[in-house]
């Protein structure tokens, strides 16, 4: 089996190789070339992102810097936002939906280590996909563990570490991070605490 397809079979493989380095260093490049824009190349920025994912959807911002293993792993849906220090450890693939609002400071990560140390030492690893739904917010500084998947609409609050699937249409928050509570009737009338939310904005508002 070739290195890149030993990478994202989920077995275990060393990630001492020459070949997967060569191609990672390729994609390094792109990267830096991302973060090095300047605020005012909107669209030199995504010239370069459409050529560092392996597919992004219209209307996308990540904001720099952005943090990546390989970028051709991560696939990007229409409408995604990105605040800084996004990091995808994408040594497999990582699938973020349409809508998506990702926080400050998150880390979505692929990649595992054995515990056994003697497998350390080799430098082995296994890689396990990540999946984030359709219209998913996840909260600054949160962390995403390999195999994960995240339900569509579900709320992620700031600084959870997920371990465990999280299902759709529910906030849920923690280390390890744990389901609250559903999305409910109220959130239709209160957006934080206390504070209501105008039903004009909910009636003149139209989905991009």
């Amino acid at each position: 089996m070739k290195s890149m397809d030993l990478m994202r079979s989920g077995a275990l493989y060393s990630c001492a190789d020459e070949e997967l380095a060569s191609k990672q260093t390729q994609q390094l490049e792109i990267l830096y070339d991302f973060n090095a824009t300047r605020p005012s190349e909107g669209e030199k920025r995504e010239k370069i992102l459409r050529s560092f994912f392996a597919e992004m959807g219209e209307g996308c911002y990540f904001e720099p810097p952005l943090h990546a293993n390989w970028g051709l792993h991560t696939h990007v849906g229409n409408f995604v936002y990105a605040n800084f220090n996004l990091t995808l450890v994408d040594d497999t693939d990582i699938y973020i939906g349409d809508r998506t609002m990702i926080g400050p400071n998150v880390t979505l990560a692929t990649a595992g280590h054995p515990i056994l140390p003697e497998l350390r030492e080799k430098v082995m690893q296994f890689n396990v996909p990540v999946t984030i739904g359709r219209n998913v917010w996840l909260g600054a500084g949160v962390i995403v563990l390999p195999g994960v998947t995240i339900g569509d609409n579900s709320v992620i609050g700031a600084g959870s570490v997920v371990t465990k699937n999280i299902p759709a249409n529910c906030v849920a928050l923690g280390s390890p991070c744990r389901v609250v509570r559903e999305i409910s009737a109220r959130d239709r009338i209160y957006y934080y605490r206390e504070r209501k939310i105008d039903p004009s904005v909910l009636d003149s508002s139209e989905t991009r």
